[in-house]
């Protein structure tokens, strides 16, 4: 009898620990609204809080000042991303350079994979936080896309998130796993070749007509090979931070070559240059603010000033020489209002299941199915990524977790952490904000496919987390690839 009650209360238990995740998957896939779901989530979160995990009253406070500045700033770089998108679309910016574009790579495939390969992974390895999805969406809306193709197009291009924003989420997966940050970041990139290629794929076939659509699919596919090789030599030569955004910056420079100049090429209006220098303002202050904090050995509350929080808003300054037109501000705020409320609450989730230790839990309940965990593994990291919508957020709810599930199955540590730091990353691309995000940044055209959008999206990450796990039950489970670092 005893066994019973204790077998029933430990269901319960794990029962209550899925609770957040799966009352969030399962309201949306029923077509509930994203911020319903998501502050369905958080009740349930709060409910397994009380029933079964709860957190020290001694603790709240100081996991309350740890994490409140983290969303505020993720909520502000938000704010700067939408607002500068939108100054530089009313000014007709993001269409002269496009235009631009078009001219030097043509109306073709190259040219979105020029996007989805090359401008939105350097903007993002350099900001992080979904703000290369607001460089790279506004682009793709003048190539002849439907609105809802752009977003599903501009979503793939975060596929390169293990590096984003110079890497935090990957640096805290190696240092809470026992790993180098260099051999993580190598690791990552040889296994990101499968988000590279499907992301190629997919987009390459959206963005064509029927009778082209295999060869395209064939280019999109040698794009992503192009783009693994370019971020892996990047990061064995310069190191993981900077990786991702020298090889993007490496693949869209192969594809402006390979396409050529066509003579009859418009050459970039003003309004066009102003704009590239408005993004350099935006990452050269990122950089070069980072540079002098590390170099100067200031403290951690410095790092604000190498924030794309503050920088976005610097670069809208410049380019608007001043504060922007009310009407670029109005259109910004009900973008923000859309999007704001839905990414602060799935961070909070996150922070709820990690503070709780909710989240290690279920890993580690998940785990003692033994060798069969290795297929779900990946799967785990992504539901962190999906959920905060962050690799950041992915990493710190279940790192250590899985290091310490992998260390207990005798599996390859460095591989099998690699393959979650890649699943976390890249099913956040699937998540209610960033899809809010990328349809608000088509200007609302889109807003009628919202459940096609998330489906599409969603279905090619599950893919993508699929093959992972095939890769993590195959290779790190059977020591295939283990020689590469053994």
């Amino acid at each position: 009898m005893c066994s019973v009650k204790g077998n029933e209360a430990s269901f319960m238990t794990v029962f209550l620990s899925a609770l957040p995740v799966l009352s969030t998957i399962l309201a949306m896939a029923i077509g509930v609204r994203s911020l319903h779901a998501a502050l369905l989530g958080v009740g349930s979160a709060v409910l397994a809080i009380v029933l079964a995990f709860p957190i020290p009253v001694e603790s709240m406070v100081p996991a309350a000042l740890r994490w409140l500045p983290i969303v505020v700033e993720v909520l502000l770089i938000v704010a700067g991303g939408l607002l500068l998108s939108e100054v530089l679309r009313q000014a007709g910016g993001q269409a002269a350079l496009a235009g631009w574009i078009r001219g030097r790579a043509g109306h073709s495939v190259s040219t979105i994979l020029l996007v989805v390969h090359g401008v939105t992974p350097f903007a993002e390895s350099l900001t992080g936080f979904g703000i290369g999805v607001t460089i790279g969406i506004p682009l793709l809306a003048h190539f002849g896309l439907s609105p809802r193709k752009v977003a599903v197009v501009g979503l793939l291009g975060l596929c390169a998130v293990p590096w984003g924003s110079m890497g935090p989420g990957t640096l805290i997966a190696a240092s809470m796993s026992g790993v180098t940050f260099h051999d993580l970041g190598v690791a990552s990139a040889v296994i990101n070749i499968v988000p590279f290629v499907v992301t190629g794929v997919v987009a390459a076939w959206l963005a064509s007509p029927v009778e082209q659509r295999t060869s395209a699919a064939l280019q999109g596919a040698l794009s992503g090979v192009v783009l693994t090789i370019a971020v892996a030599v990047m990061n064995m030569v310069f190191g993981t931070a900077p990786a991702g955004a020298l090889g993007a910056l490496i693949v869209a420079a192969l594809h402006l070559l390979r396409a050529g100049r066509d003579e009859n090429a418009p050459t970039l209006e003003s309004v066009g240059r102003k704009t590239l220098l408005s993004y350099a303002v935006l990452l050269g202050g990122v950089l070069v603010a980072g540079w002098v904090v590390r170099l100067a050995g200031l403290s951690e509350n410095w790092r604000y000033l190498a924030s794309p929080a503050l920088w976005l808003f610097v670069a809208t300054a410049w380019f608007a020489r001043g504060l922007p037109e009310a009407q670029a501000t109005q259109r910004a705020w009900k973008s923000w209002r859309q999007v704001a409320p839905l990414t602060g609450l799935f961070i909070v989730l996150g922070i709820l299941m990690a503070v709780s230790r909710m989240a290690a839990f279920l890993a580690q309940a998940l785990a003692t199915i033994g060798s069969a965990y290795l297929p779900i593994a990946p799967f785990v990291g992504a539901v962190g990524g999906f959920v905060t919508g962050s690799n950041t957020g992915a990493n710190a709810m279940f790192a250590t977790t899985q290091a310490e599930i992998a260390r207990s199955l005798g599996v390859n540590l460095l591989w099998f952490m690699a393959v979650h730091n890649v699943a976390a990353a890249f099913l956040l691309m699937a998540s209610p904000s960033k899809v809010e995000m990328a349809i608000q940044l088509t200007g609302g055209g889109a807003a009628e496919q919202r459940r096609w959008i998330q489906a599409a999206v969603l279905w090619v990450a599950l893919a993508v987390v699929g093959i992972l796990a095939l890769v993590n039950t195959l290779g790190v489970g059977g020591y295939a690839v283990n020689p590469l670092f053994n």
